[in-house]
């Protein structure tokens, strides 16, 4: 009983450390702005690495509370440097929500594929993750923001509609792209350290 307690302890102070370290990275990619690639309506982003990592080693609370760390980020980010969708980005739905929602997706996508290569389960999940982060925003700025939308691209709503999807598109596959090859090489290997 007592061995028992003693690891679960471990297993708690493990699944905080990489919520603190994974969480500092999310902050400082916020910070320096190198989680964000700028673009002329909105910012694409890598933040959702970090959480996509975190899910996928250590199990979905974890992820929850760093893309919770992340959510919390993009809105300050919205708030002090401003862009034309910044006006939706500042709302917990669009940019807290979906946020967490990737640690859960991620984990189980990479946890529930019927693949034993754990390459390609890591990619899934990556990629899970973040399509995860792209349908989620831009799914919750079209429920809840589709008309000032509109109105602010001066374009009608079916236009303003097209405009999300490609949107979607175009920030989407690059930035699960961009998940997947950055996300496989680091699970793989702390993977490997923790068998050793």
């Amino acid at each position: 009983m007592k061995n028992e307690n003693l690891s679960r302890k471990k297993i708690g102070v493990r699944q905080l450390t990489v919520i603190g370290m994974l969480s500092g990275i999310s902050i400082m990619l916020g910070i320096t702005g190198w989680g964000y690639i700028k673009l002329p309506i909105l910012q694409a982003t890598i933040m959702h690495v970090p959480v996509i990592i975190g899910a996928i080693i250590e199990g979905p609370i974890v992820g929850m509370c760093i893309g919770l760390i992340f959510g919390v980020s993009s809105i300050i980010q919205n708030m002090t440097t401003p862009t034309l969708l910044s006006f939706a980005l500042i709302n917990p739905l669009v940019s807290v929500f979906p946020r967490i929602l990737i640690g859960i997706i991620s984990y189980f996508a990479y946890k529930l594929i019927p693949i034993k290569n754990e390459t390609v389960k890591t990619a899934v999940g990556a990629a899970m993750g973040s399509i995860t982060n792209t349908v989620g925003v831009l799914g919750m700025i079209y429920i809840l923001y589709l008309q000032q939308y509109a109105t602010r691209m001066k374009i009608s709503s079916s236009a303003a509609g097209k405009g999300i999807l490609a949107v979607a598109l175009t920030n989407g596959l690059p930035e699960a792209f961009a998940a997947v090859i950055i996300t496989v090489p680091i699970v793989i290997a702390v993977k490997k350290v923790r068998r050793n």
